[in-house]
């Protein structure tokens, strides 16, 4: 089932925005809804950008709780899905693992659907990829006005064209689909957290070989983010296979200045961990959106 309305607001180019929401198990009845519809978002009045941004929630996060962030990237010409997925743990299960391996094998089992991880249990069916292909294939056929098949091909999506991102729990998924498939960029706020703790070193999968080039990841973190910043940046800088840090500190609506990858904030609040993901960030999205990388 499809439901669709108008998104209200006194932005004009927002009241824009198409917003949809389609019931999990609408595009295969082997798909489980964990917490929400996922939430589709894209404005056909303003030029297309010709880029999906795959939208993945922390932990226990519902899709409809990215909604205003997804307007925001429909208003700058991105198609936008956010995704229901199996998030009820916490990434932060494998930090005091004695596996070097645990977070490769907790992450792949989310997103494949393998049954690797003795941390969550998610099956082929309900895997964050199957539930994304499904999805696509569902609007090309439900939302033609959307025009999905840029974005799906030969049975499955067109990576190049596609930017993952997410918050907390989903910035470590996001940053895993980069390394599987070669993204448009990867856009990770407050996160990852795959850290292990006692071994003193970023979860091993963060090394490994990207088809992603390493310089279209991006972070946006807090300085006083619980999860601890060192450790956010020591898994960042594997990600992006940085020898050294690379980060510059932010604030609400001032232009970003230079090229760095690792974006830092230090506003006052009560939600240091979600503050990335505020509206009064939008200048820092943009920057993390349009700095030059599509050549590399």
């Amino acid at each position: 089932m499809v439901s669709c309305f108008l998104l209200a607001t006194t932005n004009s180019l927002q009241a824009q925005v198409k917003i949809l929401t389609v019931d999990p198990s609408a595009t295969n009845p082997a798909i489980e809804r964990v917490h929400s519809a996922h939430v589709v978002a894209y404005d056909n009045e303003v030029p297309s950008r010709h880029r999906l941004i795959l939208m993945i929630v922390g932990t226990g996060g519902h899709a409809s709780g990215s909604r205003a962030m997804d307007s925001v990237f429909a208003t700058m010409g991105y198609h936008v899905i956010s995704i229901d997925y199996e998030n009820n743990v916490i990434t932060t299960v494998c930090s005091n693992s004695e596996d070097s391996s645990c977070f490769d094998r907790f992450r792949q089992e989310i997103i494949t659907g393998d049954p690797v991880s003795d941390k969550v249990e998610v099956d082929t069916a309900n895997s964050l990829l199957n539930r994304f292909n499904y999805l696509l294939r569902y609007l090309i056929k439900s939302d033609p006005d959307g025009k999905w098949n840029e974005f799906y091909a030969a049975g499955q999506p067109v990576w190049n064209k596609i930017i993952s991102a997410g918050h907390s729990q989903g910035a470590g998924h996001a940053g895993y689909l980069g390394k599987m498939f070669r993204l448009s960029r990867v856009l990770m706020f407050s996160g990852p957290q795959d850290y292990l703790d006692d071994l003193h070193k970023p979860g091993a999968w963060q090394s490994g070989k990207s088809a992603t080039p390493p310089s279209r990841f991006f972070a946006f973190l807090h300085l006083k983010d619980p999860f601890n910043i060192h450790h956010q940046i020591a898994d960042d800088m594997k990600l992006m296979n940085l020898a050294r840090i690379d980060t510059v500190m932010v604030q609400p609506g001032v232009p970003v200045l230079g090229h760095a990858h690792i974006l830092v904030n230090d506003i006052p609040t009560d939600n240091p961990h979600g503050s990335t993901i505020s509206l009064q960030f939008i200048n820092v999205w943009k920057y993390m959106l349009n700095e030059n990388t599509e050549n590399q």
